[in-house]
C-alpha cells in the first residue's frame, strides 16, 4: 500500500475580496506539477462567497462537476433550464459533456456561502449535458459512508459519467466505517471539517490521505468529522 498526505496548508490559496478559495490541485493561476490531477480527480476547491457575490455565467466541457455545499445557500442557473438552490446536505451533479454554460452566486444578503466544487473527467468525451440534484441528510451519512455520487447511479446516488464513487460521511465519538477497496484502483480521502483518522493518519480540516494498491479504508476516532472519499480508477 502507498499513501501520501497533502495537510491544508500545502494546498492553492486564492483571495479575491468576494471569494476565499483553497484549491488542491493546479487551478487557474495555482499550478504545482506534482498536484494536477489523482486518476481522473481533477478538481477540489473549497470555497466561501460573500453574501450577494458569485461567479457569473461561464462555460465547461467535458466534465462531471459536483458540488457540495456545507453552510448557507448556493444558488445555480444553466443553459440548460435548470435553476435552483442548494443547502447543506445537497449534492448536484453537472455533466458539461459537449458545452454548457451556468452561474453560480450567493443569494443571501447577509450570509456567507461555503461549498466544495469538485471536477471529474469523465470517462468519455462529447456525451449530452445533464443535470442532477438530490438531498443526503445528516442521518443517511451519520456514523457511515453514504454514496452520494456514483458511476452506476447505486445505492440512490447521483449518477457521473466515470468508473468512480464518491461517499460522504459524518463521525463522532465511537463511529467508525470500514470501505473495502481494490488494490488496481486509487482512493481518495477529503476531511471537511473536524478531525479523523484514515488508517491511523490523523487528518484536520482539509487534509488529505491519497492511497494506491490498498485494500480497506479504516475511518476512526472522529471529533464533529464530515469526509468525502473518492473510490477512482487509476487511469
Amino acid at each position: 500500500m502507498l499513501q501520501q498526505i497533502r495537510r491544508s496548508d500545502q494546498r492553492g490559496h486564492a483571495s479575491h475580496g468576494w471569494l476565499e478559495s483553497f484549491h488542491s490541485f493546479s487551478f487557474a493561476s495555482y499550478y504545482d506539477p506534482n498536484h494536477i490531477e489523482f486518476g481522473p480527480l481533477r478538481v477540489i476547491n473549497e470555497d466561501r462567497v460573500q453574501p450577494g457575490a458569485g461567479f457569473g455565467e461561464h462555460g465547461h466541457r467535458d466534465m462531471e462537476i459536483i458540488s457540495y455545499v456545507l453552510d448557507g445557500e448556493l444558488a445555480h442557473q444553466d443553459s440548460l433550464g435548470n435553476g435552483s438552490t442548494l443547502r447543506p446536505g445537497d449534492v448536484q451533479r453537472m455533466s458539461a459533456g459537449t458545452g454548457v454554460l451556468h452561474s453560480e452566486f450567493n443569494p443571501s444578503n447577509s450570509r456567507q456561502v461555503h461549498f466544495l466544487q469538485i471536477w471529474i473527467q469523465p470517462s468519455s468525451g462529447g456525451i449530452a449535458p445533464g443535470y442532477e440534484q438530490k438531498h443526503f441528510p445528516p442521518a443517511a451519512r451519520r456514523g457511515r459512508l453514504c454514496r452520494i455520487v456514483d458511476g452506476q447511479a447505486r445505492d440512490g446516488a447521483l449518477r457521473m459519467h466515470q468508473d468512480a464513487s464518491l461517499y460522504a460521511g459524518l463521525f463522532d465519538g465511537d463511529e467508525h466505517a470500514e470501505l473495502a477497496l481494490d488494490p488496481a484502483r486509487l482512493a481518495y480521502v477529503h476531511l471537511v471539517r473536524g478531525t479523523l483518522h484514515a488508517n491511523a493518519v490523523e487528518l484536520h480540516a482539509g487534509d488529505a490521505l491519497m492511497l494506491s494498491h490498498a485494500d480497506a479504508l479504516h475511518l476512526r476516532h472522529g471529533e464533529a468529522a464530515e469526509v468525502l472519499v473518492f473510490d477512482l480508477p487509476e487511469h
